[in-house]
């Protein structure tokens, strides 16, 4: 195989991954870029070698496939009621059949299942903004002085009750803490959640990303 068409696949695959990753980093999802470009760009490379070794390519090409579906296991988060992060998780999955069809050269299939995620990813923001389905946000909540923890889980008797402690900050100097939780629910529960946080005394700001 000639280099100049090894170094076309490795960064058509590199590209295309990166600007999908960038994508998933801005919303803030449990895998970033990092992640679609290594499992893409891997993936292509090992296909590949395959190839060029001119061996019986197809199982080392499943193991990789069922390999990287680990990987995307990680993206899940289990609640008491729910577990949610499947369309990032089997993103991942399907990352990695990308890189393997760019890498045996099949052009025009792996490009089709790149715009065909983007479609599902479009539709998929679409429904979040009509308030359809179940969506995961990140909540920061800033207030005006040292409050318990039990105090701000009052927030979430009065609209989703999916949520998961990320991390705290703490402003000793201002009296002041910021809290980070990862939130799942419709839009009319995240709006529930901002209504409640506006009638406490300690609330200062907050925001959802």
């Amino acid at each position: 195989m000639q280099l100049s068409i090894i170094l076309i696949r490795l960064i058509l695959t590199f590209a295309l991954s990166l600007i999908f990753g960038y994508e998933r980093q801005r919303s803030h999802k449990p895998i970033g870029f990092g992640t679609f470009i290594f499992v893409s760009v891997g993936s292509c490379g090992l296909a590949i070698t395959a190839i060029i070794l001119n061996e019986n390519p197809l199982p080392l090409l499943g193991s990789v496939v069922t390999g990287i579906g680990f990987l995307g296991a990680g993206a899940l988060i289990k609640t008491n009621e729910k577990t949610f992060g499947f369309t990032t998780a089997a993103s991942v999955w399907l990352f990695a059949i990308f890189g393997i069809i760019i890498g045996v050269g099949q052009y025009i299939i792996g490009i089709t299942i790149y715009l065909l995620t983007w479609v599902v990813i479009y539709f998929d923001k679409l429904f979040e903004k009509k308030g359809m389905g179940y969506y995961q946000k990140k909540l920061i909540i800033n207030t005006n002085k040292i409050v318990e923890k039990s105090e701000i889980k009052i927030i979430f008797s009065q609209g989703t009750q999916r949520h998961k402690f990320i991390g705290i900050d703490v402003d000793k100097k201002n009296n002041k803490i910021a809290i980070t939780y990862l939130i799942e629910g419709t839009s009319e529960d995240i709006y529930k959640i901002s209504k409640k946080l506006y009638e406490m005394d300690w609330f200062d700001s907050c925001k959802f990303e």
